[in-house]
């Protein structure tokens, strides 16, 4: 399933990507007589509901696109016309993990790692598909990342890598967007990582039934149409239920919380000096990983 955040009238709504439009999830049980009351379905219910509340929503959207609606009162959105939040608006963590490509950590000179590095970003960074972003004043050097992001499902301390998945909800796009010169400032990249809307995720975040083996995934990035990025996650050093499993021998993962698992050679910090153009008010940035979609924001001042 795919599943998206938007906004309606000032609030957070929940929708359910079909084919023929976007159901409201909210509308869709309440029309079918699932649930009552005045506050939306959010996205953390959506999770803690479990795979009971998504057969029942893909049964409701499955129902609306088909022109089967029993209620006949559940009307399908055109996606187009929303207004996006980021598909997770308010993980209690972003964590982020550095130089997870084999071929990114060799264009950068920078030694195999060993152990995930791990630093984090905050909520500040996060927006949507298609929200602008804007560059810095501090910084003359952003660069883009494309990166595969795991949203948790589960409470995860102390998980196996062979039971990691089951803690898994779903995926999504990602764009580390990084300040490289504020990033290098100090042994510490964070400045340079968690400027203002430096986390777009989106569109959609995609349940992990229908994303299958994540560490197989086609991944790219494009500006203005020229692609920069294209790899495949099977180069990721880490794969997704190491990382996930390795976080939580550290500390607890909850529901909500995002993972963006690296990012694959192309960045502009790879290539030579003389070469390097860094993102510029105006450039459209997309990037698309496989069976989750595109991402895309432009930069501004």
């Amino acid at each position: 399933m795919k599943i998206l955040t938007y906004i309606q009238d000032g609030s957070l709504r929940v929708g359910i990507h079909t084919d023929a439009g976007i159901l409201d999830a909210q509308h869709a049980l309440e029309a079918s007589g699932h649930r009552g009351g005045t506050t939306a379905l959010s996205l953390q219910e959506l999770i803690a509901g479990g795979p009971e509340l998504l057969r029942l929503l893909n049964t409701l959207a499955g129902q609306a696109a088909g022109g089967a609606d029993p209620s006949e009162s559940i009307v399908l959105l055109d996606e187009a016309a929303l207004e996006l939040a980021p598909c997770v608006p308010s993980p209690g963590k972003i964590i982020c993990v550095g130089l997870n490509y084999r071929k990114h950590a060799e264009e950068t000179n920078s030694p195999i790692p060993q152990t995930p590095i791990l630093f984090s970003k905050f909520s500040n960074a996060l927006a949507a598909h298609l929200e602008p972003v804007p560059l810095p004043a501090a910084s003359q050097k952003v660069d883009y990342e494309a990166e595969l992001v795991i949203v948790m499902g589960r409470t995860a301390r102390n998980i196996s890598k062979e039971d990691a998945y089951e803690y898994v909800y779903g995926y999504c796009c990602g764009n580390d967007l990084s300040a490289r010169d504020l990033q290098m400032r100090t042994p510490q990249w964070l400045l340079g990582k968690t400027c203002d809307k430096f986390a777009p995720i989106g569109p959609y975040l995609v349940t992990a039934d229908e994303v299958g083996d994540p560490n197989q995934l086609n991944i790219s990035c494009s500006v203005n149409g020229e692609l920069r990025q294209s790899s495949n996650t099977a180069d990721m050093i880490f794969k997704c239920d190491e990382i996930v499993s390795y976080i939580s021998q550290h500390f607890t993962l909850e529901p909500g919380d995002i993972i963006m698992t690296g990012t694959p050679e192309g960045v502009m910090l790879g290539y030579p000096q003389e070469q390097q153009v860094y993102l510029q008010a105006g450039d459209t940035v997309t990037v698309a990983v496989e069976k989750l979609g595109s991402l895309t924001n432009t930069m501004t001042v």
